[in-house]
């Protein structure tokens, strides 16, 4: 393989933009892998670990384009940067038509476009404050889509944007639901009463498909950014956000989302159900049922428990579910040598392989991963596998420099071909988002990475499960049974659920261990 790389300098790309041209990019035939990346001192940091730093790339400045291309030994490197660069100027016809006009800044936006009242910043993680600020200074509600905002800059936007009456969401949120109209990572969910606020991308999307599921739909989705229920944030925008839904007419009970808060945080969002004056369900990962009863809302254990209670409390109180058969493990046990004992999640959202691994940790101690927040059981990107290991392929290791997996699942699907050789390996756990702005077909480009796995399995005389969840709707595109149908088809057990997905692999880990 041969590694070819151009700066093209001066040249401003926005980092949505850059994860889908990414993404286009390492599909071009004779392409091993594709980088093409603004010249920040982290996108630096990213190709210098994976060996790919020239002198050119180290000088470009923070304005500048970087596009990297390995490819495969005799393939045309002047053809293929030809065709990576077509890619920069291939963008979609502005909404306008010809009448559409390109603004070049937040303020000739505001001022140009009466009525707007909402920005989205999608900018490298270095300028999005700066930009996010003038958007809030312009009366403008924010969802601040990029990362790596500095956690000071975040305080300070969300005490200017409580202070004018305004939603800043963010940083690092990936989905909202405004109005009916999904931003950035979302799905098609139909309209109802059940309002959400979530410190947590994918588990916002989660609940709201769940609902859908019950014949429920979603009256407005407030993402906070995941570091919102920190002790440096406090959790400004989701005390915000509970306010917000309880003023909300079309809203008759309130869902909460997170990932695990700091515990003073999680005390003073508590404070605020009382207040509410509608049923407020309360799921936060690892939380504790006492805490949630005594401040008067009602505790769940899960996503698939938080959306039925929401649904129940406030649509329809007959709603119920499937309960999983348990025979599912059973059979797959049975096809298990003694030393496959582990399971290995492979996960692009976060809360997904949170809802998975704390259901692991129930029979085990012996669990591990980037986002553990055991530090004796964390895991670093890259590193191999050991005991029951789960994986956020989201997190910003992994996505520093890179499209995010929903976008761009190369790295999963590589770590998926490494985990089928280790012999202990049980239980292979994986997601796959449907939605806006994921990529438009996930279980299809992951089936050649499936096909492989089992067939390294097989060859070393091992059975190998792979159990798939797609978090989906019958109105997404593609359409939920149809994914699932694919998968079906490559021999792919499908759970209906990311509580279900928990508990099959929970269960696994228990009754492998034991046989």
């Amino acid at each position: 393989m041969s590694i070819t790389a151009v700066v093209k300098k001066n040249t401003y790309f926005d980092s949505v933009s850059l994860m889908s041209i990414s993404t286009r990019a390492n599909q071009l035939p004779g392409v091993v892998q594709a980088f093409v990346a603004m010249g920040t001192e982290m996108n630096k940091g990213v190709l210098g670990s994976l060996g790919l730093l020239t002198a050119d790339l180290e000088a470009a400045g923070t304005g500048d384009l970087m596009i990297v291309v390995e490819a495969d030994e005799g393939a045309d490197h002047a053809e293929l940067l030809t065709e990576v660069e077509a890619l920069l100027t291939q963008k979609a016809p502005a909404s306008g038509g010809e009448n559409a006009v390109t603004y070049r800044t937040v303020d000739s936006a505001a001022s140009g476009t009466p009525g707007a009242n909402l920005a989205i910043v999608a900018v490298n993680g270095a300028y999005a404050g700066r930009e996010a600020r003038k958007a809030l200074e312009n009366g403008l509600h924010v969802m601040v889509f990029s990362d790596n905002v500095p956690v000071e800059e975040e305080v300070a936007l969300k005490q200017l944007a409580h202070s004018k009456g305004l939603f800043m969401m963010g940083p690092d949120c990936g989905t909202a639901i405004i109005n009916n109209v999904a931003l950035c990572f979302g799905n098609a969910v139909r309209p109802g009463t059940v309002g959400v606020v979530a410190a947590s991308g994918t588990g916002a999307q989660e609940v709201s498909v769940r609902i859908h599921a019950l014949g429920a739909g979603i009256s407005q989705l407030i993402g906070t950014g995941g570091r919102d229920l920190s002790e440096e944030v406090g959790g400004i925008m989701m005390i915000d956000g509970i306010r917000a839904l309880a003023a909300d007419p079309g809203t008759s009970v309130i869902l909460l989302v997170s990932k695990p808060p700091a515990k003073a945080v999680e005390s003073k969002v508590l404070d605020e159900i009382a207040k509410a004056g509608k049923p407020v369900v309360v799921y936060f990962v690892g939380g504790t049922e006492e805490a949630v009863v005594a401040a008067g809302g009602h505790f769940a254990a899960s996503t698939q428990d938080a959306a039925l209670q929401a649904v129940r409390l406030g649509v329809d109180a007959e709603a119920s579910v499937e309960e999983p058969d348990p025979k599912r493990v059973d059979e797959l046990v049975a096809r298990l040598t003694p030393e496959q004992r582990y399971v290995r999640g492979l996960f692009c959202g976060g809360t997904l392989c949170d809802e998975s691994m704390y259901a692991v940790l129930d029979v085990s101690d012996n669990v591990w991963s980037n986002i553990q927040k055991n530090p004796e059981r964390q895991l670093p990107a890259g590193s191999a596998s050991t005991g029951h290991t789960f994986l956020d392929f989201g997190d910003d290791e992994f996505t520093n420099g890179r499209p995010h997996p929903m976008i761009d699942p190369s790295l999963r699907l590589a770590r998926l071909v490494e985990e089928a050789k280790d012999p202990e390996v049980a239980l292979i756990v994986m997601d796959f988002v449907l939605g806006f702005g994921a990529h438009e077909d996930p279980v299809g480009v992951t089936l050649p990475a499936i096909a492989q796995a089992k067939k390294t399995a097989s060859d070393a005389g091992r059975h190998l499960e792979i159990v798939g969840y797609v978090l989906g709707t019958d109105l997404d595109t593609p359409g939920l049974d149809e994914q699932v149908a694919a998968l079906e088809a490559a021999g792919v057990t499908v759970t209906r659920s990311s509580t279900e997905t928990g508990t099959f692999a929970r269960e696994t880990a228990r009754k492998a261990h034991r046989a």
